[in-house]
């Protein structure tokens, strides 16, 4: 996945035709984004992502032909050659839908009452490299992990300085923030991350943040 020159050319799929307009209106008034095409049905829009090559995949979970999750795993899973970027946004926010997504590497998972602000963000934070998830999916999702017992281990397998990155990630500070923190770019904190990520086995970001919680790195989960 490579980022692109111009603005960020996006496909549109969903089964609502009023979602697809409203989407069209948001990311049309960004300079930096473009819809390049819509489909209301999972396998059209499968067809068109592997036609059009767009930047980003904006996909629903519930939709005619083949759902969401399954053009996740189609266009972004981890036996894909050359994977795409899909940022799932939905109604549902079932967390065997949020797992599944992440799993099959969906790079955010957005409720559509998030509003366009949220919209807006997640596809700049898939740009760059990030993962963003509803606020309300990610303390959920985080109190579900951190309630579960965790393996007894002996030490960190962790740097002091990876252990702090690991903190950043829990409150859910974007790359280019975490590098303004800790006073280095953007991308040493990508690469930083993507070391953490290795040594934890952690699917994702979300599973960094887990580890965070569970290690009390990152003081008391936050209560809804």
């Amino acid at each position: 996945m490579t980022t692109p020159l111009g603005p960020t050319r996006i496909l549109i799929a969903d089964d609502q035709e009023d979602v697809c307009s409203a989407f069209r209106l948001i990311l049309g008034s960004q300079p930096d984004m473009t819809v390049v095409g819509e489909a209301a049905d999972g396998l059209t829009a499968v067809d068109l992502a592997r036609t059009l090559r767009p930047d980003l995949i904006l996909a629903d979970i519930r939709m005619p032909g083949l759902d969401g999750l399954e053009l996740t795993r189609r266009l972004a899973g981890p036996d894909v050659p050359d994977p795409m970027r899909v940022l799932v946004v939905t109604t549902f926010d079932h967390d065997d839908y949020v797992r599944t997504a992440l799993h099959d590497g969906a790079c955010g998972f957005l409720l559509k009452r998030s509003g366009p602000g949220l919209l807006i963000e997640g596809v700049r934070a898939a740009m760059a490299g990030d993962i963003l998830i509803s606020p309300q999916i990610t303390v959920r999702l985080l109190q579900t992990l951190a309630a579960a017992p965790a393996a007894p281990t002996a030490l960190s397998p962790l740097t002091a300085r990876e252990q702090e990155i690991a903190r950043l990630v829990a409150e859910g500070l974007t790359n280019a923030e975490i590098g303004k923190k800790l006073f280095i770019s953007a991308g040493t904190a990508k690469t930083h991350i993507a070391n953490v990520q290795a040594k934890l086995k952690a699917r994702n970001r979300v599973g960094i943040a887990a580890w965070a919680w569970e290690n009390g790195l990152a003081g008391p989960l936050p209560r809804e």
